[in-house]
């Protein structure tokens, strides 16, 4: 009996030594760039990057701790050199959107503070350097022909906008993920391109999350995305690959 009863700890422990081991050696299946790929970054709006955005103090740790407004250009750079496409999936809450009945954590949030808000879908009145417009130094990149902008995505994930759409009718199947914010955003749009049939990495660095008391968004994206992505890149990683990569420089 006692025999049978140490020979059963032996097994427990082993396989608990087998299964921290595979976890420790997660593989990393990677992620080979070439004429297929884009570039998709959500939300690199003022709420979330500027120091005046609405959302800076629950993002602003993270997004200076990343570097995260620098390592953005960064890939609008890389876009431009190497004729990459890129992809902007915004957020906007336009008024009639104030009506919903129910609301997660941060939905009511971001309602409260008034977050991307836009007046409707037909104006742009006052818009210009809202909370809800781009970053400044990024709309040098984005007014050029090389950039998409699709519409708004309205909770997290882009099932409610036309980012699929666009990205098939280019014919792309490969996707570099990054922009605001990870745990929120990033983290549901990976989900649900890698669910439509897309290989998606994560540029970790060039993306930044929520962290409140108790919550470290952060900590949680970058788990998720090394856990569900093909690849997670740092900026300056992702700067090698594309060296490295078969594509022509522009």
């Amino acid at each position: 009996m006692k025999k049978q009863f140490l020979i059963s700890v032996l097994f427990v422990f082993t396989a608990l030594a087998i299964t921290t081991s595979s976890f420790a050696q997660l593989p990393d299946p990677g992620f080979e760039i070439d004429e297929y790929t884009a570039i998709v970054i959500t939300d690199p709006q003022n709420d979330f990057l500027s120091p005046d955005g609405v959302a800076w103090g629950v993002v602003g740790e993270s997004v200076t701790e990343n570097n995260t407004v620098a390592n953005i250009e960064t890939l609008f750079i890389l876009a431009e050199k190497y004729n990459i496409k890129v992809f902007i999936s915004p957020h906007y809450y336009y008024n009639h959107d104030h009506t919903w009945k129910f609301e997660g954590a941060l939905e009511v949030l971001m309602h409260n503070i008034g977050m991307f808000d836009r007046g409707d879908q037909l104006s742009v009145e006052e818009f210009e350097g809202s909370g809800a417009d781009f970053l400044e130094r990024y709309k040098k990149y984005i007014e050029k022909d090389y950039v998409t902008v699709v519409g708004p995505h309205k909770v997290f994930g882009p099932e409610q906008n036309d980012l699929s759409l666009q990205l098939r009718k280019q014919k792309v199947d490969k996707i570099i993920l990054a922009g605001m914010s990870g745990n929120l955003c990033v983290e549901s749009h990976m989900r649900e391109l890698l669910e439509n049939g897309f290989e998606v990495s994560v540029v970790g660095d060039a993306t930044a999350s929520t962290i409140v008391p108790g919550w470290d968004g952060n900590q949680a994206a970058q788990t998720n995305f090394r856990m569900i992505s093909s690849h997670v890149y740092k900026t300056t990683e992702l700067v090698a690959a594309f060296s490295e990569s078969k594509l022509s420089v522009k």
